[in-house]
C-alpha cells in the first residue's frame, strides 16, 4: 500500500477536502502571527534616524546626530538574534508539546514586548536603548516561534491541491505588515508634524527637534502589538492539528473526532489501520540519526541554505534601503528636513517599495505556487534577483545622476518583487511539507533560524559595507569606518542571490503531494526506497 490507501481516513478526508471557510480562517489567525513579525522586524528602520537625532545630536553640530555603528547594529539587529534563538526553541516545542500548547505562548510574547519595546527606563541614551534592545530580544523570540509553528499548522490543516497557496497566503501578511508599518509611521508623524511644526536642521538646530517627537518612535513600534491582541481568542480556539494529533501524539479516534468538527463531516476512523502505522511508526529515525541523513539530510541541506542566502540579500536590502534612498536624491539631505519630516520621507519611501514591489510579489506566489510548482518559482526569484542587483551594481554612477533616481527605484522595487514572487515566499513553504510531523516543526525552525542567520549578517555587515570607502568622514555616518559603498555591496548581494539559484537544486517539489507521501512517513522500507528514488528525479525537473 502507498499514497491515499496507506494513510489514516481523517488525514485522507484533509487531503481532499474542498477550500471552506475554516482555511481562510486559519490563515488569518495564523498570518496576524507574521504581519506582527514584519510590522515589529521592519518598523525600527523607519525610527533609527529619529534615534539618532533625539538622543545623539551633539550640540551645534553641523548633521543631525545618528545611532552609532555599535548601537545602530544592536538596534537593528538583536530581535533577528531573538528571532533566531526563538525558531529553534519553539520549532522543537512544537514537535513535542503540540502546535497549539504552544502557540499561545509566542502570541502573548509578541504582544507584552511590542508594547514593552516603546517603553523605557530613564532618559539617558544608553538606558533607552538598552531597554529598546531588551525587549526587542524577547520580541523577536517570540515572533521566531511563530515561523515554525504557523508553517506547519497550515500545511497540517490544508488540502493538499492548494497546500502552497494557503501556507503562502500565511506568509504574505508579512507584506501587509510591512506596508502597515510605513503607513502607521506616515500617519503619526503627519499628526505630530501638523500639531508641533518645526524648521530643518539647517535652519535652526534646537527647534528642528520638537521634545514631543520622542512620543512618535514609542508609537509606532507600540502599535505593533494590536493585531496580535485582536487574533489571541481565535489562536486559542483552533483544535491541535489532526496530523499531530494521528502520527505523533498516536491518538487517531481524536484527530478524526476534531476534524469531523472542523470539515463538518463525519470521519470514522479505521482502529487497526492507526494501529499498524502506529507501531510502524514507533520505529522510525530521529533528528540526528543516519536514517534521517539519509532521507532528509540533503533536504534540510538546501532548505537550510537557500533560506540563509536569501536572507542576507533580502534583509540588508529593507535595512538599508532608507540611506539607499538617499544616495540617490529620493529623500533630502537629512540637514534640510525636521526630525519628524525625515521619518514622514523615510515612512513614503518605503511605503512605496511596499506597495508597488513587496506586498504584489507575495499574493503572485500564492496565485501561482500551485500551478508553477516551488521549484520553480524558487529558481524564477533567484535569476532575477541576481539580475537586478546586477543592473543596480554595474551602472550605479547612472543612477545616481540626477534624472535617473526613478529608474533606480523602479529595479531596486523588482528586487523585493522577484524575492517575494521567489525564494523569500517559498524558504518559508517548503520546509513545512518535506520533512516528517514528529520533526516537520523542528526542521522547519533549523531552516529559518538559517534565514535570520542570514538576517544578522545583512543587518551588522552591511549597516558597516555599504559606507563610502572615502577618507573623509563627512561622506559616511557618524563613527563608522570606510566601507565598501553602495555600488560594491550590491555587487556581493547579487553573487549571494547566484549561491541561491544554484542551492535550490538541493529542494525537493512538493506540489500536489500529501504530506505523508512526501516525507515517506508511512510506507515500509521497500515503498520508502522506491518514494526516495522518485523524489531525488524530481528535484531537478527535466
Amino acid at each position: 500500500m502507498s499514497g491515499e490507501n496507506n494513510n489514516l481516513k481523517v488525514l485522507n478526508a484533509l487531503d481532499e477536502a474542498k477550500t471552506q471557510w475554516y482555511h481562510f480562517t486559519a490563515i488569518v489567525v495564523a498570518g496576524m502571527g507574521f504581519f506582527t513579525d514584519a510590522y515589529d522586524l521592519f518598523s525600527i528602520s523607519l525610527v533609527t534616524k529619529l534615534l539618532g537625532r533625539l538622543y545623539y545630536t551633539g550640540p551645534n553640530a553641523p548633521k543631525p546626530g545618528t545611532l552609532p555603528p555599535n548601537v545602530s547594529a544592536a538596534v537593528n539587529g538583536v530581535a533577528f538574534c531573538g528571532t533566531l534563538t526563538g525558531q529553534l526553541f519553539f520549532g522543537w516545542l512544537g514537535d513535542k508539546m503540540g502546535r497549539k500548547k504552544v502557540y499561545g505562548i509566542t502570541l502573548m510574547l509578541m504582544v507584552l514586548c511590542s508594547i514593552a519595546s516603546g517603553l523605557s527606563f530613564g532618559k539617558e541614551p544608553k538606558t533607552v536603548m538598552a531597554t529598546l534592545c531588551f525587549f526587542r530580544f524577547w520580541l523577536g523570540f517570540g515572533i521566531g516561534g511563530d515561523y515554525p509553528l504557523s508553517a506547519t499548522i497550515m500545511s497540517e490543516y490544508s488540502n493538499k491541491k492548494t497546500r502552497g497557496a494557503f501556507i503562502a497566503a500565511v506568509f504574505a501578511m508579512q507584506g501587509f505588515g510591512n506596508l502597515t508599518g510605513g503607513i502607521i509611521a506616515l500617519i503619526v508623524s503627519s499628526a505630530f508634524k501638523a500639531a508641533f511644526p518645526a524648521p530643518s536642521y539647517e535652519s535652526d538646530h534646537a527647534k528642528s527637534l520638537v521634545p514631543q517627537a520622542d512620543f512618535v518612535w514609542r508609537i509606532i513600534l507600540m502599535f505593533g502589538a494590536l493585531p496580535a491582541i485582536l487574533t489571541y481568542y481565535w489562536r486559542m480556539k483552533m483544535p491541535e492539528t489532526a496530523r499531530y494529533t494521528a502520527l505523533v501524539a498516536n491518538n487517531a479516534k481524536k484527530a478524526a473526532a476534531d476534524m469531523s468538527k472542523v470539515l463538518q463531516v463525519e470521519i470514522t476512523e479505521d482502529q487497526e489501520k492507526a494501529d499498524v502505522l502506529s507501531q510502524r511508526r514507533s520505529t522510525q529515525f530521529g533528528l540526528f540519526s543516519k536514517k534521517f541523513l539519509q532521507r532528509h539530510g540533503l533536504h534540510l541541506l538546501g532548505t537550510t541554505t537557500c533560506w540563509f542566502l536569501l536572507d542576507i540579500a533580502f534583509y540588508s536590502n529593507n535595512l538599508f534601503q532608507k540611506d539607499i534612498f538617499s544616495a540617490v536624491g529620493w529623500l533630502p539631505k537629512a540637514i534640510k528636513m525636521s526630525a519628524l519630516q525625515e521619518v514622514y520621507m523615510v515612512a513614503r519611501a518605503q511605503t512605496l517599495v511596499s506597495l508597488c514591489g513587496t506586498v504584489p510579489g507575495y499574493w503572485f506566489t500564492v496565485a501561482f505556487i500551485d500551478r508553477i510548482g516551488r521549484f520553480k518559482i524558487q529558481l524564477m526569484g533567484f535569476a532575477f534577483m541576481t539580475a537586478f542587483m546586477f543592473g543596480l551594481a554595474i551602472p550605479y554612477h547612472h543612477w545616481t545622476t540626477p534624472g535617473n533616481q526613478l529608474g533606480f527605484i523602479i529595479m531596486y522595487g523588482f528586487t523585493f518583487f522577484f524575492a517575494n514572487f521567489g525564494p523569500n515566499a517559498t524558504t518559508f513553504v517548503v520546509p513545512a511539507e518535506i520533512f516528517p510531523a514528529r520533526l516537520r516543526s523542528t526542521c522547519h525552525g533549523i531552516s529559518s533560524a538559517a534565514g535570520k542567520a542570514g538576517a544578522i549578517i545583512g543587518a551588522f555587515g552591511f549597516l558597516y559595507l555599504a559606507q563610502s570607502p572615502s577618507k573623509d568622514p563627512s561622506k559616511r555616518d557618524a563613527e563608522y569606518p570606510p566601507g565598501i559603498g553602495v555600488k560594491n555591496s550590491l555587487m556581493i548581494l547579487g553573487g549571494i542571490c547566484a549561491l541561491g539559484f544554484v542551492a535550490t537544486f538541493l529542494v525537493p517539489e512538493a506540489n500536489g503531494i500529501s504530506l505523508e507521501e512526501m516525507s515517506g512517513e508511512n510506507q515500509d522500507e521497500a515503498e520508502e526506497a522506491a518514494h526516495r528514488a522518485s523524489l531525488d528525479n524530481r528535484t531537478v525537473p527535466v
